[in-house]
């Protein structure tokens, strides 16, 4: 009888701990399967500069979709390309005369805030294109998702990557366009637009070759949350607040502040990597502007000047935000500043 009770014992001991080691493992299996999503999602985030550096933009033929009324320097063509599987639409401006032996060299336009549902391809910025057009450039102006006939919902340029993500899909499909000459590239952007532009040149730091903004929205993400509405008479319309409130509260609520969570912040802020920022700048911005902070360029200037860049520039005195009382002056120096890089 000692014997069995002997191996009794050592049979239950055996049972327990296979018992006790696979409670352990199971819980120990939970752990790691809860942890692992949470840490993934707190480092990664489709605005971060990182990630943008790391997607694909391929852009696709571009479309003719309408033939406009030509004026006498250059034609015009409602265009389309595609950009993260949506149809999105453009004016697509193309100079008369001889074409240079590697093609017409490009300005890519970024418009500024417009309400999406009051968005037409052919309508403002008119006086800006022909400048360009008529001065030899072929000029590409997206109507990003969501504006007039574009595909998509509209997201903003600020709290979301999908203007960006419009724009360097643009770059893409103008590079291979016939006519363009793919190694002679510019972005010309206002307001908003300007915004896009500063996040296309640290996200693309090779084939952009100038850039010009005007009246930029290129303050930090302290600057534009806490330095903008504050520091100018003009207020947003409450559709524009909406649209840009509702992607910032996003942010917010999972990264909470810039100066609660500055790495997150400073993680997917184009002026945090304004050293990786490779082609010319030229700011131009009025004076008198009312809708976005003068100091927003001048910031962005004296950071880029600090970093060795090359930068200009230009306060118009008495203007406002489309520099429109010195619109020949600034449209002007745009127009050399392109000459000069791009040509």
């Amino acid at each position: 009888m000692g014997k069995y009770k002997l191996i009794l014992a050592v049979v239950s001991a055996l049972a327990l701990f296979v018992v006790g080691f696979f409670v352990l493992y199971k819980n120990r299996k939970v752990k790691v399967d809860i942890q692992s999503p949470v840490v993934a999602d707190e480092l990664v985030n489709p605005l971060q500069i990182s990630q943008m550096r790391k997607n694909s933009y391929p852009g696709s033929d571009i479309v003719v979709e309408k033939t406009l009324s030509s004026a006498s320097t250059y034609d015009q063509y409602i265009s389309s390309y595609l950009s993260d599987g949506l149809k999105i639409y453009a004016l697509l401006t193309i100079p008369k005369g001889k074409k240079p032996d590697s093609g017409w060299p490009v300005i890519l336009f970024n418009h500024g805030y417009i309400p999406p549902d009051q968005y037409s391809t052919t309508q403002r910025y008119v006086a800006y294109v022909d400048a360009f057009a008529k001065n030899g450039y072929i000029v590409f102006k997206p109507d990003f998702r969501g504006h007039g006939n574009s595909e998509g919902q509209p997201e903003g340029a600020y709290y979301s990557p999908a203007y960006t993500i419009d724009d360097l899909n643009a770059l893409a499909s103008i590079k291979r366009y016939k006519d363009a000459n793919p190694d002679k590239i510019g972005i010309w952007g206002h307001s908003m637009g300007g915004n896009i532009t500063l996040r296309d040149l640290v996200v693309n730091t090779k084939d952009i070759k100038a850039a010009v903004i005007w009246g930029g929205v290129v303050g930090s993400y302290n600057d534009l949350m806490n330095n903008w509405q504050r520091k100018v008479s003009y207020h947003p319309s409450p559709r524009e607040l909406a649209l840009r409130n509702n992607y910032r509260q996003n942010l917010t609520s999972q990264y909470k502040t810039p100066s609660e969570d500055p790495n997150f912040w400073n993680s997917i802020d184009p002026t945090y990597f304004t050293s990786d920022i490779t082609a010319p700048i030229q700011l131009d911005v009025g004076g008198a502007d009312e809708e976005v902070p003068v100091a927003f360029s001048g910031s962005l200037y004296n950071k880029m000047k600090s970093e060795g860049k090359t930068v200009e520039y230009y306060v118009y005195p008495g203007s406002d935000h489309n520099i429109s009382q010195d619109f020949t002056l600034a449209m002007k120096r745009s127009v050399d500043f392109f000459n000069k890089y791009l040509k």
